[in-house]
């Protein structure tokens, strides 16, 4: 399983989120830093559109890990929220083209 590791004690707010998301996953330049261009970069991981520095195998989940999750959770617990909505709605698109889910929560 591929592994992205977000530190949850330098996330302080969207901008900061957006910072670290497109430097650990790798979203390209014109990456939207937004949910919906989040969701869109993080819905092509099986395919070779570059919309990540991540190439997911068919049946391979990218896990993404949040450490000092509780910095984050108390500091902007709206962000936590979205993304596990993102997720899910991301893994819903994946199994809607037939595909295993490609991406898990991990949040220690």
């Amino acid at each position: 399983m591929a592994i992205v590791h977000l530190d949850g004690a330098r996330i302080s707010d969207w901008m900061s989120f957006h910072d670290a998301c497109q430097a650990a996953f790798g979203f390209p330049d014109f990456y939207g830093r937004n949910m919906n261009a989040w969701v869109d970069c993080l819905s092509y991981l099986r395919d070779d559109e570059g919309m990540s520095k991540f190439r997911l195998m068919p049946n391979e989940m990218l896990e993404i890990e949040i450490i000092n999750s509780a910095a984050l959770r108390s500091r902007a617990p709206e962000i936590i929220e979205e993304m596990e909505f993102c997720i899910a709605a991301i893994n819903d698109r994946y199994e809607d083209y037939g595909e295993k889910p490609a991406l898990a929560l991990n949040l220690r």
